[in-house]
């Protein structure tokens, strides 16, 4: 059950598209993260964000609730629940993010760094030949940072 749960947090916080998910991308969604252009300091901002959101996220009462329905939400589902928590809009704001760009940011860093690891793209993995190689470029400086913001989901040991 706990693994689920941890599945079902990652799944709308990290906003981890099929790559988790076992489905292809949606066409919409694979467009959007093929044009997304990553920075580092835009890399830097979602990092912050996703942290911030999990850590919001894994704090309230329902989460077990709202994870289990957002795994059948569509993106802009996904986006217009984001929209409607006032202490989501305050950390994206904060991180200078709208739900938008979070929900397409954060998957196209996460699947760029897992093909700069070694990760073969696929339907369900993809990345812009240019977003790979600055994942490749910054991968040391940006994993400890990612999984930092991941931790608050892992089990508690």
């Amino acid at each position: 059950m706990r693994k689920a749960i941890v599945f079902a947090v990652l799944a709308w916080a990290l906003a981890v598209p099929a790559a988790r998910a076992q489905a292809p991308l949606s066409d919409d969604l694979k467009k959007a993260v093929l044009a997304y252009e990553l920075t580092l300091p835009r890399a830097n901002q979602l990092i912050a964000a996703m942290s911030a959101l999990t850590k919001h996220l894994v704090s309230l009462p329902d989460f077990k609730d709202r994870m289990a329905k957002s795994m059948n939400m569509t993106t802009a589902e996904r986006r217009a629940e984001m929209d409607k928590d006032p202490k989501v809009a305050e950390i994206l704001k904060a991180n200078k993010l709208t739900a938008q760009e979070y929900l397409v940011g954060v998957p196209t860093l996460r699947m760029a760094m897992m093909i700069a690891e070694g990760v073969p793209a696929s339907a369900k993995v993809v990345a812009s030949p240019a977003n790979v190689a600055f994942a490749k470029a910054n991968l040391a400086e940006l994993t400890p940072k990612m999984n930092a913001a991941e931790g608050a989901l892992r089990p508690k040991k």
